[in-house]
């Protein structure tokens, strides 16, 4: 009877065990599925963008150049291909180091395609090198405070900056005269234009000179108002000195 007694109590702690255990809550598929949640996941940067940034700055430019042939092109197309691929490459990325790489080793490619083409080389290496430089650093600040300023589509403000300015650069090369030179003192891809300019024909050094002032000043007010960003004071300061560096530009093309 002893014997029969344990093994009774020892059943019916099993049991009590077994309950127990069947209290315990499992992980539910919601909770599976929230730890897989898009949210959860690294974010992914669209292909998209990046492949526009490759049409407008690379394929664009080098059709333009491979199709006209025209040395009178050469330096627009230069200083447009560096403004497409800093500014659009920096506001997609927000890196402003990404700019600057994109936009010089599109420069790069497009002048050993205008080499290849037979078009005339720079008269001048060391300015073509720098106005490169400071295009591109001027050029990557811009879309680098698109990217905070309109994100997330700081890139098709970058974009529509581009194509409205390469417009009045090609405007104003097939038709002279078409555009005030004050609407032309304006633009940073012209500034650029009047830079390269110089150093593929090795005259205009006073004109590329205040070309590459107004490319860095711009650029160092551009860099201010991304660093003390959100505020919204610096923007003047912003707008204030590429009116101020434009009237340099446009004095030294009067």
């Amino acid at each position: 009877m002893r014997s029969l007694c344990d093994r009774l109590g020892a059943m019916r702690e099993g049991l009590s065990v077994g309950n127990l255990g069947s209290t315990i809550p499992r992980a539910s598929t919601t909770d599976r599925s929230m730890n897989t949640s898009p949210d959860n996941q690294p974010a992914r940067r669209p292909l998209l963008p990046w492949l526009i940034a490759a049409l407008v700055a690379c394929v664009v430019p080098a059709g333009v150049l491979a199709m006209a042939g025209d040395p009178r092109i050469t330096a627009p197309v230069f200083a447009v291909g560096l403004m497409g691929a800093g500014m659009i490459s920096a506001a997609i990325a927000g890196r402003f180091r990404v700019g600057v790489f994109a936009a010089l080793l599109n420069g790069a490619g497009l002048v050993l395609l205008a080499l290849a083409l037979g078009l005339p080389a720079f008269g001048d290496p060391l300015a073509a090198v720098l106005a490169a430089v400071i295009a591109s650093v001027s050029f990557a600040a811009r879309g680098s405070l698109f990217a905070l300023s309109a994100a997330p589509r700081g890139w098709w403000v970058a974009l529509a900056i581009v194509a409205g300015e390469a417009a009045v650069l090609l405007t104003a090369i097939a038709m002279p005269g078409a555009w005030p030179g004050w609407v032309l003192a304006l633009l940073p891809a012209q500034w650029a234009t009047m830079a390269l300019q110089s150093a593929l024909t090795g005259t205009g050094t006073r004109l590329a000179a205040a070309a590459l002032i107004a490319l860095a000043g711009t650029a160092a007010a551009t860099t201010l108002v991304t660093r003390l960003w959100p505020r919204r004071w610096p923007y003047l300061v912003m707008f204030t000195t590429w009116l101020g560096l434009s009237a340099l530009v446009w004095e030294a093309m009067a």
